[in-house]
This record gives structure tokens, C-alpha cells and sequence, in this order.
């Protein structure tokens, strides 16, 4: 008779069942593979991959062109410059079949936040995701650009703007930009403004650290106020996440939120 076969302690470890398991604490600020929503703990979605519930127009007197859908299509001879979409429920944002609508705004408030969404752009085009409704990463068609990044290119604080001139932003760190018709993701971890009891603003809001297509593009950098084309709203605790849906063809998909934890330095 053949002696039973001992496993080592660590291969009875690696199989036990998902639920006994405890995703690990990765925050450190650096990619780790697959999206952290799916590596840590604390991630919820934003967008519940069929309906744009939990989301409203900015402005409801404009017309409505966001659908949702699941699959978006990009062709790179005939209409570079476009998204195709079939509307139907799916795990896929589009802002329409121009890409010139309302922008969208989620129903819910956030103080700090860490943000996590993909987006994919047609050649040439521009968004943006709007912290608190006022201050923007831009998105835009970088790839390939040989001039330095200014605060107009992906991964830049966007500047404000006072009296018919920018002022102020942050040029991303580096082009970290992937073609047209691709996937790319944005990691943002957000701290709010602070306030005084009386209302009156102590700390401006922060961008702690943005990782651009897993690459570091913005870190530690201070907003003294909203940034331009921002919602018509007062800085605050709290406020809600908007994407921009009025400058050229933009999809987005798997849009999650947690709150903001410390970064741990390894």
C-alpha cells in the first residue's frame, strides 16, 4: 500500500477556498496587474454595468446622449475620429453617437477618494473626470505627441482659468498615453478640500498621486480652486465625480471609488 502524500503547508494555504481568503493591502501607490478593484478590498463600482443609474446631466435642460452598451467599436481607417456603439444595457459608457453631450454627473457626494476608471477616446479626442465636480484630469489624444506636456495633455491637472487666460495646473510627468481605440485607466487618489468650522477653507484640495496607464503622472500636487469648465458649485467636504461629455467621442468602463487610504511606502 502506497503512504499517504503530505502537501507542504503553503500549497494547502494557496488552495483554500476564495472565502477564506483576505484580499491583500497593496496601497502603495504602484500598479500590481490586474485593476486594484479586483486585488484590494474597500473598491465599490460606480457604474452598475447596466443603466446609467447613480448618474444625472449636469445641466437637464441639454439634451441626454449618454447610453450605455457592450461593446465599443473604433475604426481606424474609415472614421478614426468616432465611437460606434449598439445602445443596449452593458458595462460600457458612451457619450453618444457625436460625442458632443451633457456632462455626467454621479448622484452620490465624495470627500477623499480614491478613483479608479478606464477610458478609450477617438483620435483626436478630449474628456475629462472632474473630482468634486471641480477639479479635472484631463483626458486627451496624446499619443505620439513630441512636444512637451502641458496642462492641456492626458494625465495633466487642468489649469484654471481667471480672467480669459489659463493660470496655473499641472503638465502630466511624463506621455503616458496609449494609441486611439485603446483601453486606458486612470488611478487617482483625491483629498479634499478642508474647511474651519465656519465654513471658511483651510486647505486647498490635493492630488495626492495619479498613475496614468499604471505610470505616475501627477504626485502631491495643490489645486487653489476649481479648475476651468468646472460645475457651477462651491468647493465643499464633500461633492460628486463628473465626466465631461461635451469635447469628442469618450467611453468608460469600470468606474470604482473607495476611500482615500494613507499610501504605504515600501
Amino acid at each position: 500500500m502506497r503512504k499517504p502524500v503530505r502537501l507542504p503547508a503553503f500549497f494547502v494555504v494557496a488552495w483554500l477556498p476564495l472565502s477564506a481568503q483576505k484580499l491583500p493591502e497593496l496601497n502603495d501607490g504602484e500598479p500590481h496587474g490586474d485593476p486594484p478593484f479586483l486585488l484590494e478590498e474597500g473598491w465599490r463600482p460606480l457604474f452598475n454595468g447596466r443603466d446609467l443609474t447613480g448618474w444625472r446631466p449636469q445641466d437637464d435642460r441639454l439634451p441626454n446622449e449618454w447610453l450605455t452598451t457592450r461593446g465599443v467599436r473604433w475604426e481606424p481607417y474609415l472614421a478614426p475620429t468616432r465611437l460606434f456603439a449598439v445602445p443596449i444595457p452593458g458595462d460600457r459608457l458612451l457619450n453618444g453617437p457625436s460625442g458632443r453631450t451633457v456632462n455626467l454627473v454621479t448622484e452620490e457626494k465624495f470627500g477623499d477618494v480614491e478613483l479608479y476608471l478606464e477610458f478609450l477616446l477617438a483620435k483626436g479626442s478630449n474628456s475629462g473626470v472632474y473630482l468634486h465636480g471641480l477639479y479635472e484630469v484631463q483626458i486627451f489624444d496624446s499619443w505620439g505627441t513630441p512636444e512637451p506636456m502641458r496642462t492641456s495633455d492626458c494625465g495633466a491637472i487642468y489649469h484654471r482659468w481667471i480672467d480669459g487666460r489659463g493660470v496655473g495646473g499641472s503638465p502630466p510627468l511624463r506621455n503616458a498615453s496609449r494609441r486611439p481605440g485603446e483601453w486606458q485607466s486612470f488611478q487617482i487618489w483625491f483629498r479634499a478640500p478642508r474647511f474651519d468650522a465656519s465654513g471658511r477653507k483651510i486647505e486647498n484640495a490635493r492630488f495626492v498621486r495619479v498613475l496614468h496607464n499604471g505610470l505616475l503622472v501627477q504626485e502631491n500636487v495643490e489645486v487653489d480652486g476649481p479648475t476651468r469648465a468646472h460645475m457651477p458649485i462651491p468647493e465643499a467636504p464633500e461633492n460628486p465625480i463628473m465626466l465631461q461629455g461635451d469635447h469628442g467621442p469618450v467611453a468608460f468602463r469600470f468606474i470604482y471609488a473607495r476611500p482615500l487610504r494613507p499610501i504605504v511606502k515600501r
